[in-house]
């Protein structure tokens, strides 16, 4: 039966919801029918009223109750949409209903998680039923992990196919995390066990990829790369993990593939300082009362004005190589934490909603559905991919 909705986005009313809200109402195709979800009626209505200052065709958009604790209305929720996005994290606390009511009803399914526990129990318990159903459900859908995904997949597209392949990622900007990813990876480092677990379980349950590939991923020691003239230190984010799976989906990636995922720093002072400032949060959120003190410094839905936002950049470099031939490659954009992360999840939303894509379904990645299509739509609205040099 039809549905009434093309797109629905959960947890609008948090600060990058409300971003994600303004990158819809000013992209968002004139026929598509989309409508905000939370748990706050009053705040959705304010939201809808300061979409409409400046796009009044917002006053008409539909708002729907929902909260991330009631399983039924989410299963409702998800019947009445193709495409749900959901800003609502930690997902570890919040997100597994919301995953299982679109795996049931067949709908297309985005975040923002950068929780590697989560990712690995929603591909246990619901990649077969979204299989199933035909739902796509797509993690890591902002600055983890787009931008890394489709910058290793871009680059691939540059180098000779049937070849092994090597893709290596550095990572630089001057933006601060956003509360909610902040909140994610201090849930994650606090579950180092179960984060192990589940990660084990999912190595024994998922097939190997077809016709004998292979794609690796690993963080890399530190070194120091002549060629990019900075210090790379290695960046244990889900970002690897994705680039691998979408490898690992792909057989453009070759027959055998690698992908390192480092952090890029210009002075060494700067890296040896920053790389003792995570060993510091991490020990400390092994704590309880630490993690909930470190939690409270940077509160999820809230986030830095506009002119800060304006100031903030990321660019990833990559490095690839194979068959002989070596490119640099590049995807660069304004601030990551906020800005660029709402813009790449009202995009993505947007094509799967519109988008010809490839026929997939389950659990997959942001490169493994969405592919070229994401790149274009991406390129169009400021986020830039280049080819830098070919050798």
């Amino acid at each position: 039966m039809p549905r009434p909705y093309d797109i629905v986005l959960f947890g609008a009313s948090g600060f990058v919801g409300e971003l994600t809200a303004a990158h819809l109402a000013e992209h968002a195709p004139a026929d598509c029918r989309w409508a905000l979800a939370g748990r706050s009626l009053t705040k959705l209505e304010r939201l809808r009223e300061r979409l409409a200052k400046t796009r009044p065709a917002c006053a008409d958009v539909p708002l729907v109750q929902a909260d991330s604790a009631d399983a039924a209305g989410l299963r409702e929720l998800a019947r009445s949409t193709r495409v749900l996005a959901t800003t609502v994290g930690p997902y570890l606390r919040y997100g597994e209903a919301l995953v299982a009511a679109c795996a049931e009803a067949g709908t297309d399914y985005l975040d923002l998680t950068g929780e590697p526990e989560f990712v690995d129990r929603m591909y246990l318990g619901y990649d077969a039923v979204a299989r199933r159903s035909g739902a796509r459900l797509v993690h890591s859908c902002g600055f983890d992990s787009v931008p890394h995904d489709l910058g290793a997949y871009f680059t691939v597209r540059q180098l000779p196919e049937g070849v092994p392949l090597r893709v290596d990622g550095y990572v630089r900007t001057n933006a601060r995390f956003s509360g909610g990813t902040f909140a994610s990876a201090l849930e994650a480092m606090g579950r180092g066990r179960q984060m192990l677990r589940a990660a084990r379980e999912r190595r024994a349950a998922e097939p190997r990829p077809e016709g004998g590939r292979r794609a690796r991923a690993s963080f890399g020691a530190p070194h120091r790369s002549g060629e990019l003239g900075m210090w790379a230190l290695p960046l244990p984010t889900i970002d690897a993990q994705v680039v691998e799976r979408s490898a690992s989906a792909l057989e453009r990636y070759g027959p055998d593939f690698r992908y390192r995922h480092f952090a890029a720093v210009k002075w060494l002072p700067v890296a040896v300082g920053g790389a003792a400032a995570v060993g510091s949060v991490l020990a400390l959120a092994q704590v309880p009362a630490a993690r909930r003190w470190l939690g409270s410094l940077v509160a999820p839905g809230t986030g830095p004005d506009a002119e800060l936002r304006a100031r903030s950049w990321f660019t990833v470099r990559f490095v690839g190589e194979g068959g002989g031939r070596r490119v640099y490659t590049e995807v660069s954009g304004g601030d990551p934490g906020y800005g660029e992360t709402a813009k790449i999840l009202a995009e993505s939303a947007l094509s799967l909603a519109f988008d010809e894509l490839p026929g997939t379904a389950g659990q997959v990645t942001p490169a493994a559905a969405m592919g070229d299509a994401l790149v274009e739509r991406l390129r169009a609205v400021g986020i830039r991919f280049r080819v830098a040099a070919v050798r």
